[in-house]
This record gives C-alpha cells, sequence and structure tokens, in this order.
C-alpha cells in the first residue's frame, strides 16, 4: 500500500474541493444572509488541511495502484461529508449539530437527498445554494471530476474511476484515454444541466430557482429550495419538465455520448437495459395512475395522472422530488413507489438503486436456470441485446445482490435495535441505500427527529449505496490488505 501516495491524492482533492465554497461565499457576500463568515471559515479549514496532507509528501510521482484508488474513493468521500458539514455547523440559519451537519452533507453529495431540516424557505440564499451544488457535484463524481484534472499533476485516474464509476462493468471507457472520458461525461452533464435551468427558468420559476432545481434535478439528487418541493411552484409544465429530465439523466451517459458523437438516436434504440427501464416506469405508472383515478384520491383524472406519473418517475429513479404526500396514498402505492426505487435507474447513470442492468441480469439469470430443470445438459447463454454476456459478470451480479440483501438486513436490524420502528427502519433503510431521501414512517417528512446514532448508521447505508458496497466493502477484507 503506497500510503504517501494515497495522502498526496486527498490532500490535492480537499484542496481542490475548497475551490467549490467560493460561489457560497460570493452570494452570501451579494445578498448580506449572515453567512459569510461560516462559508469563509470553511474555505479556510478546508484547504489549510488539505495542503497539511499534500505538502509534506507533494515531491511522491507514484503511480496509483488499483487498491491505492479503493482507499482514496472512500476517505475521499467520507472525508468530504465530513468537511462539507463545516458551514452548516457553524451557520446561524440554520443552527444544527455536528451529526446533523454531517447527514445533510452526506445525504447531498450522495444525492440520496434526505434532509433534517425543516423550515427550507427560510434559509439563506448561500447555504440553499450550497445544498444545491454539492448534490450536483456529486451525482457524476467528484472523483470523476478529479480524473479529468490530476493526469495534469501527475496523477493517474484509471485507478480511481474504476472504483468510483457506477455500474456493473467497470472497465469499459467511452473514449481510449480516461481523461478523455472524464471530460465526456461531465460535458454531458453540464449540458443536461444548462438545458434543465433554462427549461425551468422559461416555465416560471425564478432563475435561483431554476439553477438550484436544475442541478438536484441532473443529479438525480433531490434537495429543494422549498419545504414543498417541486410541489411549490403548482406548475404542470415545470413537472412535465422535471420528469423529462429525471427520465433522461437516469439513463446510462454512454448512450449520451454515442448519440452525441454519432448524431443519431440508434443507440437509445438498442439498449436492452434502457428498454427495461423505460418499461418498467411506464408500468408503474399506468398502475399508480389507475389506482389513484379507481380510488378516487384526486378531484379529477388528469390531477390523478399528473401526480402519479411524477411520483412513480421521482421515486423510481430514486431522485425524491414530490408534488404530492405520496406516503398517505391508499393501500400498497407507497410500498410500491419504495420497492420501485431498489431497481433505480440505469449503470453509468447518476441515480442509485440495485440498477436495471443488473435486475435484467438477475432475471436472465433466473429464467436459465429454469431452463436448466428442463433441458440439464443444454448450453445456455444469457445475452444482452446480441452478445453473450460473460459469466464473470454474472456471477458479480449474483455477489452484489447477495452482499446488498446481507447488508440491507444487518443494518435494519440495527436501526431497529435503535428505537425505530420497522415501517421507519426499513424505509429509512431503503431511501438511503438507494440514495432515494424520503421513507415512510416517521421519515415522511424529514429525518431530523430520529436518534443520533440511527442517523449514522444512515449515512454509512448512503455511502454504501452511492460507492456500491463493494468499494466499501473490500477495505474489511483481510485479502485487501495482504501483501
Amino acid at each position: 500500500m503506497q500510503f504517501a501516495v494515497i495522502q498526496r491524492v486527498l490532500g490535492l482533492l480537499l484542496a481542490l474541493f475548497s475551490i467549490t465554497l467560493l460561489p457560497p461565499i460570493l452570494i452570501a457576500w451579494w445578498t448580506n444572509d449572515g453567512a459569510i463568515f461560516a462559508f469563509s471559515m470553511a474555505l479556510l479549514i478546508t484547504i489549510t488541511f488539505g495542503l497539511a496532507l499534500w505538502l509534506p509528501v507533494r515531491k511522491v510521482k507514484k503511480e496509483l495502484r488499483l487498491r491505492d484508488g479503493f482507499i482514496v474513493v472512500v476517505l475521499f468521500w467520507a472525508g468530504l461529508g465530513l468537511t462539507g458539514a463545516i458551514p452548516l455547523v457553524l451557520s446561524d440559519n440554520p443552527h444544527m449539530s455536528f451529526t446533523d451537519a454531517a447527514f445533510e452533507s452526506l445525504s447531498a453529495l450522495t444525492t440520496t437527498g434526505a434532509t433534517v431540516i425543516t423550515g427550507i424557505d427560510s434559509l439563506p440564499m448561500s447555504i440553499l445554494f450550497y445544498r444545491q451544488e454539492l448534490q450536483w457535484l456529486g451525482g457524476m463524481g467528484i472523483i470523476v471530476l478529479a480524473v479529468a484534472i490530476l493526469p495534469l499533476l501527475g496523477i493517474g485516474g484509471m485507478q480511481l474511476y474504476r472504483a468510483e464509476s457506477p455500474g456493473p462493468i467497470k472497465d469499459s471507457k467511452l473514449t481510449p484515454r480516461i481523461t478523455e472520458t472524464a471530460k465526456a461525461l461531465w460535458y454531458i452533464y453540464l449540458s443536461l444541466t444548462v438545458s434543465c435551468a433554462l427549461a425551468y427558468w422559461l416555465a416560471g420559476m425564478t432563475f435561483f430557482d431554476a439553477v438550484s432545481h436544475s442541478f438536484s434535478t441532473v443529479s438525480i439528487g433531490g434537495f429543494s429550495t422549498h419545504d414543498l418541493s417541486i410541489g411549490y411552484f403548482d406548475n404542470k409544465i415545470i413537472d412535465a419538465i422535471a420528469v423529462f429530465f429525471m427520465v433522461l439523466a437516469g439513463i446510462n451517459f454512454t448512450l449520451h455520448f454515442l448519440a452525441w458523437r454519432n448524431m443519431n438516436l440508434k443507440p437509445y434504440f438498442f439498449d436492452t437495459e434502457l428498454k427495461a427501464y423505460l418499461s418498467v416506469l411506464i408500468a408503474i405508472c399506468i398502475i399508480c395512475c389507475s389506482y389513484l383515478i379507481y380510488q378516487d384520491v384526486y378531484k379529477d383524472p388528469v390531477t390523478a395522472i399528473t401526480h402519479g406519473i411524477f411520483q412513480t418517475v421521482s421515486i423510481a429513479t430514486t431522485t425524491g422530488f414530490t408534488t404530492a404526500t405520496y406516503q398517505s396514498w391508499p393501500n400498497f402505492l407507497p410500498v410500491l413507489l419504495l420497492f420501485a426505487s431498489f431497481l433505480g435507474a440505469c449503470a453509468g447513470s447518476t441515480g442509485g438503486g440495485l440498477k436495471v442492468i443488473r435486475i435484467v441480469l438477475l432475471f436472465k439469470q433466473g429464467m436459465r436456470e429454469i431452463r436448466r430443470l428442463v433441458h440439464p445438459n443444454a448450453i445456455i447463454h444469457i445475452k444482452l441485446g446480441d452478445r453473450p454476456v460473460d459469466e464473470s459478470i454474472i456471477n458479480a451480479v449474483w455477489g452484489f445482490f447477495a452482499s446488498y440483501v446481507a447488508v440491507f438486513a444487518i443494518m435494519m436490524l440495527i436501526l431497529m435495535a435503535t428505537g425505530l420502528d420497522q415501517v421507519t427502519a426499513f424505509s429509512a433503510m431503503a431511501a438511503c441505500m438507494n440514495n432515494l431521501g424520503p421513507g415512510l414512517g416517521d421519515v415522511s417528512a424529514h429525518y431530523g427527529d430520529i436518534n443520533n446514532v440511527a442517523k449514522w448508521i444512515l449515512c454509512i447505508a448512503m455511502l454504501l449505496g452511492r460507492l456500491e458496497i463493494f468499494t466499501l466493502l473490500v477495505l474489511l477484507t483481510p485479502t485487501f490488505w495482504r501483501r
């Protein structure tokens, strides 16, 4: 293990992260909202800590190895969550404990969207922007952004990219060099963000709200500048824009890149995961809308359809925006939507959950085992499109699924041991591991009322979900540390 190399990279990354505190400082200065001291001190502390790590090992020029990449990713995300909490701790509004501030910071960076804050409408503008900015940075992955910059500093990036990028297939690259891959991803991400902000602005949002909500829409984060979330605007055009960009952000960014590079839409039409993703969304939309109309939950069918589609897309893609209190919908609908978040969005997107491609592969594997019962000697390949899937990928997906279920069950039981009831513990764990946000029971509105031990457990769950479990669990194995 090259600890000097790890220390150097972490120091540089923290120093770079301190730059992201400049926009909130400018907003606090411009609006005189009283938060400029909190952000200025946070900037000073973060850059000092980053330089303190970097300076002693600044002359180390060795290349990162794969194991080093795993450690950097985990330590950086955990450290970033803690340093990101500094402005929230120092701010007078909101006045937060370190536990609450760390929860809010990690929730933003992991694009979970779970909040402990009430009275969001009364927060300083700089704090509101900071929460949205953290989600936007976390959406595509700060590590991937850094990969585009670190080669300029003499640090390789492929190891970081493989450890952090979401999805079951880690080695595929859009372009031959990892730096170009990271840049391509961020150009697409930035373009979607700008397009979403303009659409929101033209639909009636203020410029500040449009930019802020574009950050949390494209990142599939779900934070809002209002307590009522998107429902605050009561605007069906805004709802439609949000649905459109949530669906887009939930698609594998590789497809966006191929469509942009080739200037045609063919990559979208031949992708198995995308077909499954859209099919699941449409099916759940139909079920929700039909049942809301059948139960006369709303006065007219149009309102039922609008809320049904919005909540389905928001929850299923793990965004977490709301226009209605779906938790109070009748019978099975809230649980159906929560289960939909387990599927999540596509691999290589900004969404959470298990990822649709894994569910597709698990389904195909199950069907293969059924066929083998009938034809035990047959050789049956699992295919995506016309290409057979390597057995190592199938085994990795099964391993991921088994680990997910085991970790979920253990952590949910620990949550219940802290005093949470079954519904609250299950939904909170599902919402945090799937990077969704809103849950059921005592966490349907916010997470501020649960105990501190439960909040730290959920912080770990957010990191597990964002780093797709294995990146964090691998550090706990003796094999990883053995030379």
